[in-house]
């Protein structure tokens, strides 16, 4: 799993199918992907000027005009699938402003993307999988991999949940803790919000009472009339 890779070291093989293309799917694709030979553009000012295509003399127009970008290599595997059983276009949840950045990201260093796949099985000779086109047509196939990672299916860990509840703790989950799949950071902001609007308006003994919208307040208006 993920979990294997990115925390315990995990060796990976030349030939890779990633299972699942949330954020961690990206993230571990870009992970096993970087070049160790070089510096990584997430960090390094000018590995990301010089992937980009920014001239930091300022001497080019716009900084961008006649300025080839230099893109990134792929290391140290040589073929890397990452797949996904959504039809949608891969990393259409992601971040409104980021998705982008990060298909491009991946695109340019080969990796190839795969969607509306189902799983068939996995033995000897690769990962079987049966690809479903947009006209509903299916064409069945085998990935040559030496190593399969999966990043789907996560489930949220509530332990200390169930401790804090049995010590008479009121806790609340929100974002990942809440929901793991399909991981939102808009949808983890969103709940932070209302939860600290219900924690300020809480009062006496009612603890984090739900703050009065206008609907409720047209609503109470209308029912006194």
């Amino acid at each position: 799993s993920y979990v294997d890779v990115l925390r315990h070291g995990a060796e990976v093989g030349k030939t890779v199918a990633i299972i699942g293309a949330g954020g961690i799917g990206f993230d571990v694709a870009e992970f096993i992907s970087h070049d160790k030979a070089h510096a990584s553009s997430s960090t390094n000012v000018e590995a990301f000027a010089k992937e980009w295509g920014i001239d930091m003399s300022n001497e080019a127009r716009g900084g961008v005009l006649g300025i080839t970008p230099q893109l990134p290599t792929m290391g140290p595997c040589d073929k890397i699938y990452l797949l996904q059983r959504k039809s949608s276009k891969h990393g259409k949840d992601l971040g409104k402003t980021t998705g982008w950045i990060h298909r491009t990201v991946l695109r340019n260093k080969g990796i190839e993307m795969i969607a509306g796949v189902s799983y068939d099985k996995i033995d000897d000779a690769g990962l079987h999988i049966t690809t479903k086109a947009k006209d509903g047509s299916k064409t069945k196939s085998v990935l040559d991999v030496d190593s399969i990672i999966i990043c789907a299916g996560q489930d949220p860990l509530k332990e200390l949940e169930a401790q804090l509840t049995k010590g008479g703790v009121m806790t609340h989950l929100i974002g990942g803790a809440d929901v793991a799949s399909e991981l939102d950071a808009k949808r983890a902001i969103d709940q932070a919000t209302r939860l600290t609007v219900m924690i300020e308006h809480a009062t006496g003994k009612v603890a984090y009472e739900t703050a009065s919208t206008m609907t409720s307040k047209l609503m109470g208006m209308m029912g006194n009339a």
